[in-house]
């Protein structure tokens, strides 16, 4: 059986009263799209800033490519292979696109940003922002301002900054947010096309792009996983039905 690339093991996160994860057992399989989905409160957030590293989990374990990560630092984390995009387009809106893409580079690399001035010529910096801008479609965009460039495509420019950095596990938040339909298709063709050379973790509202990507879909429901399974079963799955959406019509549940 192949190990899992990511295995989240009773893993807990209250704040006060309020359970945000709830003893969670998971395994994403290397090379997946694995989706999270659940209604408002359900816990997706705050589950990814616990596999990030950003959060530090109450109880339990998280394991990447087979190592204990628990413990670890969100920049530790980062350097094994793990990127996080986020909710909320988290860019340097004066600085260009490729800039922004340096940035991440040099981030990555632990370099302090003092040095960015002259590390704004530095090929060491500047071909893998260029190969990551390139392969997102935003090759040409390179020396826009990030200010300038349309909603969607900022929110590519963030999955491009995550690129950068050569990850083998993206950890995507909404990365469809605020988009119109055509913007939405076009970031569903993007990460279709990183199927297989990254794992990557799915949060998203938009069920047809969550049906149209996912290998597989994991359902919480106040910081537990009641469901988890191949597209169709979810679609099928009754206690999903009830729990998130509140209805018992299997066609509410995406049109993929």
């Amino acid at each position: 059986m192949t190990e899992a690339a990511l295995r989240i093991e009773g893993l807990c996160k209250s704040f006060g009263s309020l359970v945000a994860t709830d003893d969670l057992h998971l395994d994403i399989a290397p090379g997946e799209i694995h989706a999270i989905i659940g209604p408002n409160g359900a816990g997706k957030t705050t589950l990814i800033a616990q596999l990030s590293g950003e959060l530090r989990s109450d109880r339990g374990r998280v394991s990447f490519a087979g190592r204990d990560i628990t413990s670890m630092s969100m920049p530790a984390r980062s350097a094994l292979g793990l990127a996080r995009s986020f909710q909320v387009t988290s860019i340097f809106q004066d600085f260009s696109a490729l800039d922004n893409v340096a940035l991440a580079v040099q981030a990555q690399a632990g370099h302090s940003f003092h040095f960015w001035r002259p590390a704004q010529k530095d090929p060491r910096l500047q071909d893998p922002a260029r190969e990551a801008l390139a392969r997102i479609g935003l090759g040409d965009r390179g020396d826009v301002p990030a200010a300038n460039l349309s909603h969607g495509e900022q929110r590519q420019l963030e999955i491009a900054m995550a690129l950068a950095t050569r990850p083998s596990l993206l950890l995507l938040d909404e990365p469809m947010a605020g988009m119109g339909r055509d913007e939405s298709r076009h970031m569903v063709d993007l990460l279709q096309g990183l199927k297989g050379d990254h794992t990557i973790v799915l949060i998203e509202h938009d069920m047809d792009a969550v049906f149209a990507l996912a290998d597989r879909i994991t359902v919480l429901v106040y910081g537990r996983a009641i469901a988890t399974g191949a597209p169709a079963q979810i679609r099928a799955d009754r206690a999903v039905r009830a729990a998130y959406l509140g209805t018992e019509s299997s066609t509410d549940i995406g049109d993929a």
